[in-house]
């Protein structure tokens, strides 16, 4: 049995009657466990399988400018992706640590300018910081999640900062969640918990497919 793909379970430990944030940390907790027994080298694949998927989003294949992200260790990598997008010339935004602790973006210039430069942060780029406007360049919003599901609930970290980034956003801009394939959520069955600020997503990108939602 040693050639048999298992699938990965896909963790929903939210009962009737719970509060939506209790909900929301529950399946916080178990997405991460969950992302945490992924081995170095599977990341490795799905990172290259990620970048091809992405790719092939029309509005990603059309982009002058994208927002995106720097993964941290457990997230769908980005690097791939954000170097292909660099190659065909393609601006690339990344979120920073602006002043007095406001996020803001700044461009990706290369692998070698990432870095941790906040205790517990995702990678950011050295450049300057471009204004939390800076987002109404892109064409498409790739952002981070650790779930999504059908109707296009996002369920993000907990900080609430990309919610509030996509307010910033151009009309017609289109935003993709990205996560891996057993993340995506089937909203009749396992609806992700939702509060008035969750603002939903248009597209969801795994490194298996991508898809329209909602």
């Amino acid at each position: 049995m040693s050639g048999i793909s298992v699938p990965t379970p896909q963790p929903y430990p939210v009962h009737p009657g719970m509060e939506t944030g209790d909900a929301k940390e529950e399946l916080r907790r178990a997405i991460r466990a969950q992302r945490g027994l992924r081995s170095a080298r599977r990341r490795a694949e799905a990172a290259s399988a990620l970048a091809d998927v992405i790719e092939s989003i029309p509005e990603v294949r059309d982009a002058g400018c994208v927002a995106a992200y720097a993964a941290r260790s457990a997230e769908p990598d980005m690097l791939p992706l954000l170097d292909r997008l660099a190659d065909r010339g393609v601006r690339a935004l990344l979120p920073v640590l602006g002043a007095g602790l406001a996020r803001d973006w700044a461009d990706y210039t290369g692998p070698d300018d990432l870095l941790e430069r906040a205790p517990g942060r995702p990678p950011e780029p050295g450049g300057p910081a471009l204004g939390t406007d800076a987002v109404k360049l892109a064409d498409v919003v790739l952002a981070p999640a650790l779930a999504v599901d059908s109707r296009g609930v996002r369920l993000g970290q907990g900080g609430g900062w990309y919610d509030r980034a996509l307010t910033h956003l151009r009309p017609g801009a289109k935003v993709v969640a990205v996560v891996f394939p057993e993340e995506v959520y089937d909203a009749a069955d396992h609806p992700l918990p939702r509060e008035d600020h969750d603002i939903p997503v248009h597209a969801v990108a795994t490194p298996a497919d991508w898809r329209w939602l909602g």
